[in-house]
């Protein structure tokens, strides 16, 4: 499998910051399926499209075969002084790792609020 796709990022990130929301870079990716989700949702309600937008800049956004789309012209050779695709994958991981931990940091936070609250709720009920 080569290294990088035979996509541009430019081009993606392009097409992410105008009409990402929409899903049109992961049309351009050929991802199908997760651009007509995106369309129907419109971007995942925004939280979608910006973690899109981000992973297109970072060069961590990948085509439907898996491949990143580092490049950012299609005429540059693949660049031999970028972060190995090991090194990518183990921040991609530990992003995912900090995200479900804010998550559950959020939930927590939920869950002991509604503990501190009166049995009768936030007001007092009239008498």
């Amino acid at each position: 499998m080569a290294s990088s796709s035979d996509r541009s990022r430019g081009v993606a990130f392009v097409l992410a910051l105008s009409l990402g929301v929409f899903g049109a870079h992961r049309f351009y990716a050929g991802k199908i399926g997760t651009g007509l989700l995106q369309l129907v949702t419109m971007g995942g309600m925004g939280i979608w499209y910006l973690y899109d937008v981000i992973m297109v800049a970072s060069g961590g956004f990948r085509d439907v075969d898996g491949r990143r789309i580092s490049r950012w012209s299609l005429d540059d050779p693949d660049d031999i002084h970028q972060v190995p695709s090991e090194i990518l994958d183990e921040l991609y991981s530990l992003r995912q790792d900090v995200t479900e931990l804010q998550e559950r940091q959020d939930f927590t936070e939920r869950l002991l609020s509604q503990s501190n609250e009166p049995a009768g709720g936030p007001y007092p009920t009239p008498r």
